[in-house]
């Protein structure tokens, strides 16, 4: 999550369980803590552009290690805030470690990926039931955080945490529905999906990005869940395969690792940009839930050394756009999308290279084609 909602649930939690003279420290404790474990995008290399992959959600990020990162947190911040405010180093210390529990947790439950279980498993876990931000699920912690603190209530913090719970539980249960949908959908045009995923996307959890993967093709849709369920076809990309996609790169390369770590990192949703023959893109990932427009890629160069790492990019074009058109989706708009009932009298054959009702090609600007039928 993005670093206030982490500090604010970092907060909730040891503020529920102080007394009612502790609550505004212990918030603040809590706070800091929370954020605490983000410092390990610091892990950084100039000629390893991929590094901070690595090491981002890794071991700050691991079950393992809450006990030790809440007692570095108590050692920098007992004699800064805690031993000002007459509080023992135990008290800084349980304080300090309630927050820093909160953070990978809380994390987990995004579609970024976190190793929960790090240095046992890499496995990156991601539970996908909240954006990465999220002002619905935030800023009701915040207000209930800050007067918790302000008027020695605990009470409101516990308040809270119950907000969290339910809203995390609303992910689930929306997720579960996007799910379902997209295996509608899926079926309705032939497909049997190798797997299949749903993510949030900015900032909701009423409209979904649908990532299925066939043997050949990612497909990539939005969906809208709640009372008025509808879909927005979106676009279909070739699953990467670099002996054919990249015939140039050398096996044993530096280039050819760093496309497997990105491809980890990715959890194998990665595809070549449709639009640059030399970038491998990570497909789950767009501002718009049903067009393939990555936020991040990798730039290879076929003239590069055995020894040359890849570039790394971020995208953030077209945003305005985008953000209409989310909020078209997200209001409902009926003049976009098809219903959940059109699902039924959708008949696309397997062999129609994956193009149907109101479903396009990404476009050379990044956007959809107008749907072909």
């Amino acid at each position: 999550m993005d670093p206030l909602s982490q500090g604010v649930l970092g907060a909730a939690l040891p503020q529920a369980s102080a007394r009612r003279r502790e609550a505004a420290t212990a918030g603040l404790l809590g706070f800091l803590a929370g954020m605490a474990p983000d410092l390990d995008v610091l892990i950084r290399s100039s000629e390893d552009p991929l590094l901070f992959l690595e090491y981002h959600r890794q071991f700050t990020h691991s079950l393992l290690f809450i006990p030790l990162g809440g007692l570095l947190c108590a050692l920098v911040l007992h004699g800064v805030i805690g031993k000002r405010r007459g509080f023992g180093f135990g008290r800084t210390l349980a304080f300090c470690t309630l927050g820093y529990a909160t953070h990978a947790l809380l994390d987990v439950c995004t579609t970024y990926g976190t190793m929960l279980f790090w240095p046992f498993s890499d496995m990156r876990i991601a539970w996908n039931t909240v954006s990465i931000i999220d002002p619905l699920f935030t800023v009701p912690i915040l207000l209930l955080v800050v007067m918790g603190g302000l008027r020695k209530q605990p009470v409101l913090a516990r308040y809270a945490l119950v907000w969290a719970l339910a809203y995390l539980g609303m992910g689930l249960w929306q997720r579960n529905e996007a799910i379902a949908i997209g295996e509608q959908l899926a079926a309705s045009r032939g497909h049997e999906p190798v797997r299949l995923e749903a993510k949030p996307s900015f900032g909701n959890i009423l409209v979904w990005k649908v990532v299925y993967q066939t043997e050949s093709e990612f497909y990539v849709d939005a969906v809208r869940t709640g009372f008025s369920p509808r879909i927005y076809p979106g676009d279909s990309v070739p699953v990467l395969n670099p002996a054919r996609d990249l015939p140039w790169l050398e096996p044993g390369s530096q280039q050819a690792a760093d496309v497997d770590r990105f491809s980890w990192f990715s959890n194998g949703y990665v595809a070549l940009d449709p639009r640059h023959a030399d970038r491998v893109i990570d497909i789950r990932y767009s501002l718009l839930p049903n067009e393939i427009a990555p936020l991040w890629s990798i730039q290879l160069d076929p003239a590069a050394g055995d020894a040359s790492h890849v570039g790394y990019i971020t995208h953030r074009d077209g945003g305005g756009r985008q953000g209409n058109a989310l909020w078209a989706m997200l209001s409902g708009n009926p003049e976009l999308g098809d219903p959940l009932s059109a699902l039924a009298d959708r008949r696309i054959s397997a062999g129609q290279d994956g193009l149907g009702s109101g479903q396009g090609r990404a476009s050379a600007d990044g956007g959809t084609l107008a749907p072909q039928d």
